[in-house]
């Protein structure tokens, strides 16, 4: 029976850790009923259905740039979600759910509500650059600071950590999601060709890159003539998603150096000895971690599973309490976090 859990409720997609392990992973996708805006298919099957339901269907993303867009559809996924990972074999379990960095008490209240409403009690919210530090097991017994970098789908997450805290942070809406949407944009332009978000997607799994390859590799795509309205199919090589992506690169860096600029100089100092942690899916495009260290000067540590680090990060939270004795919001249950 579970009884700590740890949920990331990202932009993409829910991420539910319970038991040393990820019990589910999945879309944040709906498919509601156009008319009544009933859900009709949630997660993987409502993904897949992107650019392709009938008038009747409309498929809704609830979560938008790290934060709940849609109370009732998040609800009602998390509800399937939690059920499809324990089923009625849950009980009264500790959650530990995250959200980016420096959201409003608002919106810690909105997201412990949805996690109450799907069946979740005793719940603390927790941000996501604090969960990662958990979970790396820094030292927040000294006054040290720590640079952590998630590059998540909505949102990058960048916060300096010391002694326990969040020293500097900010949370910036230019992330993964961004290079699906210039990639298409890209598209448009150069081959007068749509494509939509899953082959976008695809794309940027498959050949994207944040430097330039030493080895040009290409792939075939598939999408709508924008003049003729015939389908069409078209190569794309790396060196061409590069110049698409670029742009997009180079505000998440320049976000980095932002943050940097408002930080101490002492914990820069400390930063600089022990350089930056890179987590969130985003990390995983190729080249990125060695952009990042181009263009800081700082070295780059790449985690194990980055796209899980920020959900087991808050299981460790939960099981060890005392790491944040230092955090003003610690262990907050829902009644605490009800508005006056």
């Amino acid at each position: 029976m579970a009884t700590d859990i740890g949920i990331d409720l990202g932009t993409s997609k829910t991420v539910i850790f319970s038991s040393s392990k990820i019990v589910l992973e999945l879309p944040n996708t709906v498919t509601v009923d156009a008319e009544s805006w009933e859900p009709v298919y949630f997660g993987e099957k409502a993904k897949q259905t992107l650019g392709r339901t009938p008038d009747s269907l409309t498929c809704v993303n609830p979560i938008e740039h790290g934060v709940i867009a849609d109370y009732y559809i998040a609800e009602a996924m998390l509800k399937n979600y939690m059920h499809q990972a324990f089923g009625s074999k849950i009980l009264r379990p500790r959650i530990m759910a995250t959200l980016p960095a420096g959201l409003t008490e608002l919106q810690h209240h909105s997201l412990a509500n949805v996690v109450e409403s799907a069946g979740g009690r005793n719940i603390s919210v927790i941000e996501g650059p604090l969960a990662i530090a958990f979970g790396l097991g820094l030292d927040f017994s000294e006054p040290h600071g720590s640079l952590i970098v998630d590059i998540g789908a909505g949102t990058t997450d960048i916060a300096v950590i010391s002694m326990g805290g969040i020293a500097v942070c900010d949370s910036f809406k230019t992330a993964s999601l961004d290079f699906d949407a210039q990639i298409m944009r890209y598209v448009r332009k150069e081959y007068n060709i749509e494509i939509g978000p899953l082959t976008a997607e695809a794309i940027k799994i498959k050949i994207g890159t944040a430097v330039k390859r030493d080895i040009e590799v290409a792939m075939l795509a598939k999408g709508r003539n924008v003049f003729s309205g015939l389908p069409e199919s078209f190569e794309i090589s790396s060196s061409e998603v590069y110049e698409a992506i670029i742009d997009t690169v180079n505000t998440i860096c320049n976000a980095i150096r932002q943050v940097l600029n408002k930080t101490d100089p002492d914990l820069v100092a400390d930063i600089i000895n022990d350089g930056m942690y890179l987590a969130g899916g985003g990390s995983c495009l190729f080249g990125m971690a060695q952009k990042l260290k181009d263009y800081t000067g700082l070295k780059v540590h790449t985690l194990e599973e980055p796209a899980y680090s920020v959900v087991k990060g808050a299981a460790v939270a939960l099981k060890k309490p005392e790491l944040l004795k230092n955090v003003d919001y610690q262990m907050r249950s829902i009644k605490e976090l009800e508005i006056e």
